[in-house]
């Protein structure tokens, strides 16, 4: 069996789930994957990105990272998603991301994917789970399988203990709250064990 092919895709105006995606990384390349990390495309005005110094600043500083594409999808074995909430549900620039989708989906490409999520906003219960959920809402129809951290690592507990996925909550000045550094590097290791066992499945 070869290794496991990891998607990374994140979206972010700020940078905490470009933080988020890069934990991940590099805890799934320890793991042994072969990790892809992209962003959702930007579809906001300049206008607005600029009125707001943090979201340019990060939006200029990641110009280098590849947007995520359907032949990145087809390419993963598993998928690991980033994104901040927006009123309990996936930015808009995710969900037209997802919208993007449909032919990998008619074609049953999308299929036994393994799929794991994680959020952040700017409060403790700011719509976190929701939006986690919101994610696998989508995936239920992809027909993916959900690689959710649940309780299996004491480390989860010091990140607020989000069974769904890693969430955190970002103060005024940007900052994480929690120390979910461990909690994001738990959930990409134990994405790609479980991608793992359901590769080795289909091929043995």
């Amino acid at each position: 069996m070869g290794n496991v092919n990891l998607a990374i895709i994140y979206y972010s105006s700020t940078g905490t789930n470009y933080q988020m995606a890069q934990w991940a990384e590099s805890a799934a390349k320890q793991a042994g994957a072969e990790v892809k990390v992209a962003k959702v495309k930007e579809n906001a005005p300049m206008a607005a990105i600029e009125s707001n110094p943090a979201w340019k600043e990060h939006y200029e500083a990641t110009q280098d990272v590849p947007e995520a594409d359907n032949d990145l999808l087809e390419w993963a074995d598993a998928i690991i998603f980033s994104v901040p909430t927006r009123f309990g549900h996936v930015p808009s620039q995710v969900q037209q991301f997802f919208d993007t989708t449909g032919g990998l989906w008619a074609q049953g490409k999308l299929a036994n994917k393994v799929v794991s999520a994680m959020s952040s906003a700017q409060n403790p219960h700011g719509g976190q789970e929701a939006t986690v959920l919101a994610v696998y809402t989508t995936m239920h129809h992809w027909g993916a399988i959900i690689a959710a951290p649940g309780y299996t690592d004491e480390v989860l507990f010091k990140a607020g203990g989000n069974p769904y996925g890693t969430s955190v909550s970002v103060d005024q000045d940007n900052n994480m709250v929690e120390d979910v550094q461990g909690a994001v590097e738990h959930q990409a290791k134990r994405t790609v064990q479980v991608a793992g066992w359901v590769k080795n499945g289909l091929n043995g």
